[in-house]
This record gives structure tokens, sequence and C-alpha cells, in this order.
């Protein structure tokens, strides 16, 4: 039974009205989302110069996604870390450091001479990109109303993949035209203006009215080591975490090997391929804010609703994969493979926005950093490394029809937490009472 609705704010969470006036939360969120799609330009160019480097280095596939991996691994490694360092030392400070590295780190690989120097540079990418997400999404809900989150969680959280297609088409082109090492080089300069912009717009100071009402509202003034336990403290948080993973492995390997896909199996050159795989990039990030806001709209009267939306885009994405990789080269194939794509990452927004409605507003940034951890642990860092073992052994094909198994354990976590939602809700003091009909949050 869903959760019914009288507008009572949950504990540790933002109110309906922010404390910053809504221009300025605006422009928070574009300078954010602004240096999201850096974030993923610089991660991404990779993908539109596998075939160059392939040639030019005698790489093997599972090398390239090695290249790829390696930024997701780091992420997933030091995201915890830096975005609790980040809660307690300063969001947008510990934001423009981040910007300021990884676009560095872009340029180092554009100077790159050898397979073990770019395997360095990526590895310095991950460092600067591993806070990046978690802090950056927390900064942004914390100056919108909470009936916003899972739009704002999947819009946010869109912005890689319309910074994957930036970076896959506009890299492909520069490539083409100048060569690689320019590609790596355009994306290294425009995140270093990037960030110099953010670090003088938006302030710390600034956002402080936003944070103090937040734990005015809330009264939870406690230590960050005392709020630790709640990262974990219910079986539906977890399997938010493990589920939104999961998926997170689909719509990784996609982005990293639709390129090369359509290279050997379209006969498109990179340039053209990178083109064509940045719309495959566009659709991902479509269906993030689509299926964020649909999850927002009928979770109004039954907030549980937002796992059903979950559930649906895990099982969906796992269907149309399959039957797309499966059937023959041609525009049907690529029609399914569209579709799925459309839905893969559609339980961003969903899964976000179920994190932060369980876990306390004083560690916001360490909340979605443990799904970060968990989308890179599980999903960003394996997805292009096992799908280029694979295909090492089974052709890019074969491994492109085994990976969208994947989405049916994602289905399972989604499908747990549903169910164990409501009472996680009560256990933890969210709900009040033991009846069936009790106040839903806001959501």
């Amino acid at each position: 039974m869903g959760l019914h609705t009288a507008g009572t704010t949950v504990p540790g969470t933002s109110p309906a009205a922010p404390a910053v006036s809504r221009s300025y939360a605006w422009l928070v969120f574009a300078l954010g989302f602004g240096l999201l799609l850096s974030d993923y330009m610089s991660r991404q160019v990779l993908n539109a110069v596998f075939p160059l480097l392939k040639a030019e280095w005698l790489l093997s596939d599972a090398e390239l996604g090695s290249l790829s991996g390696i930024v997701a691994l780091m992420v997933g490694v030091l995201t915890f870390p830096l975005s609790l360092l980040a809660d307690r030392w300063g969001r947008v400070r510990t934001l423009v450091i981040a910007a300021t590295a990884w676009s560095l780190a872009t340029l180092g690989c554009a100077i790159s001479a050898s397979y073990g120097q770019m395997f360095l540079g990526r590895f310095m990418v991950g460092v600067g990109e591993a806070a990046y997400g978690s802090v950056g999404i927390a900064v942004v809900l914390s100056v919108f109303p909470i009936g916003l989150r899972a739009t704002l969680s999947g819009a946010f959280m869109a912005g890689g993949s319309f910074g994957s297609v930036l970076g896959v088409s506009v890299g492909g082109v520069i490539a083409q035209e100048h060569g690689w090492r320019w590609a790596f080089g355009a994306m290294g300069i425009l995140g270093l203006v990037l960030a110099a912009v953010y670090g003088l717009v938006v302030t710390e100071k600034r956002l402080g009215p936003a944070s103090i009402r937040n734990s005015a509202v809330s009264g939870e003034r406690a230590p960050v080591r005392t709020q630790l336990p709640r990262l974990f403290s219910s079986v539906s948080v977890v399997c938010a975490y493990i589920g939104s993973g999961l998926q997170m492995f689909i719509a990784m390997a996609l982005l990293a090997w639709i390129p090369s896909f359509l290279n050997r199996y379209y006969d498109m050159p990179p340039a053209k391929a990178g083109l064509a795989a940045g719309v495959f990039a566009l659709i991902s990030g479509i269906g993030m804010i689509l299926c964020g806001i649909v999850a927002d709209r009928l979770s109004r009267k039954a907030a549980d609703r937002k796992w059903i939306v979950a559930i649906v885009c895990s099982l969906g994405s796992f269907v149309l994969l399959m039957a797309g990789f499966h059937l023959p080269v041609g525009p049907l194939q690529l029609v399914l493979i569209a579709a799925g794509t459309l839905v893969a990452g559609g339980t961003a927004g969903p899964a976000a926005a179920m994190v932060a409605n369980l876990t306390p507003a004083a560690i916001a940034a360490t909340a979605f950093a443990t799904l970060t951890l968990a989308n890179s642990l599980l999903g960003l860092a394996p997805g292009p490394a096992v799908t280029g073992m694979l295909a090492d052994h089974l052709g890019l094909l074969g491994a492109l029809q085994v990976i969208p198994l994947v989405a049916l354990a994602g289905s399972v976590a989604f499908i747990i937490g549903k169910f164990s939602y409501e009472d996680d809700l009560r256990r933890l003091g969210l709900l009040p009472g033991p009846a069936l009909k009790t106040p839903e949050l806001q959501s």
C-alpha cells in the first residue's frame, strides 16, 4: 500500500521553501550542470578516440576498456572520503578544486606518449572527478524544494549523458580534424574556464542560509560521525544503492562501446560513429529527466511509486537491449537499442530521491557519495572493462548481447527495496505510528 500524502516533511531534509531566491537556485543548478558537462566531456572524450588509440598504440579492447574504467574506479574509491571532507570543509571549495584537478589531468592526457602515461593521466582525471557528482547534487538539492528531488536528481545526473554526447561527438570531430591530442586539450581548457566562473558566482556565504535553515527545520546538529550509520540503516536504502549501481553498469557499457559498435558493425568512420553515439547518450540523458519527472508526479499520492518507476525502467532496459543486440544489423536494431538506452538510466532520479529521503541532510554529500560509490564499483568501473574483456573472447557484439542480464539483478534489488520501504521509514521514525494510512513524506 502506498504512503498517503498529508504534507509532512521528512526529518533531515530541506523544507518546501528554500532559503535562497528562486533565480539564484536555478543559477546554482545551471553552473553545477555546466561543470558536470565538463566532468563527463573530459571522461568520455576517450571513447571517441578509441579507434585512433587502438591503431596508434596497438592496444587490445581490454586495455582500451581499462582507460575508461580507471576513471570510474577512482571515483568509486575516493568519492566517499572526499565527500565527507566536503561536508565538513566546504562544498563549494571542494567543487572548484576538483574541477581544476580533472581539467589539468585532461590536459596531461593530451601530451601522453604511451599507454602507461595515458593510464596515469586518466587515473588523475578520476581523482579530480571523485567528489564532484555527489557534492554537486547535494548543493543543488539544498536550494530546491523536496517535491522536485527525483526530477532534479534525474536532470543533474543526465548532465553526465549530455556531457558524454558532447565529449564523444565534439571530441570525435576535433580528433578527426586535428588529432586526438587536441580533443583532450579542448576539454581540459573548457573545464578550467568553468571552474573559475563557478568559484566566482557560487559561494559558501550565499549558500549558507539554505544550510542553516535545513538544519534548523530538521533539528539535526549532531556530529557527522553520529549520522554516518544512517547511510546503511535500512534495507531500502541499500537496495537503492545496489539497484542504481547495477543499472549504471548497463548505461556506462553502452556509452563506452556504442562508438566502437557502430564503427565495427555499421562501418562508420570514427567521427560519424562519435556523432551517432552522441545521439544515444543524449537519449540516455533525456530518459533520466523524463523518468525523474514521472516518478515525482506519480509519487504525489504514494511515495513508493518511485520504486515502481525504477523497476519498470530496469526490466524495460533488459527486454529492449537483449532483443536489440540479437537482431541483425539494421534500423530496427538501432531503434530497440535506442529505446533500451532511454530507460536504462531512468532509475537514476528515483534512486537518488530515495537516498535523500532516507539519510540525514547533515551528511547529504556523503550520502550521495555512497550512491556514487555503488554506481562506480558496481557499474561505471566494471561496465566498460568487463565488456571489453568479454569482447576479446566473444566479439563486441557477443559481449553486448550478454550485459543486459545485469539489469535483471537490478530489478530484484528495486523490488526488494519497494517492499521494505514503508517499514524502513517507520523504523527510522520518518513516518508516525504503525497504521498503514499515515502521512507521506513529501517526495
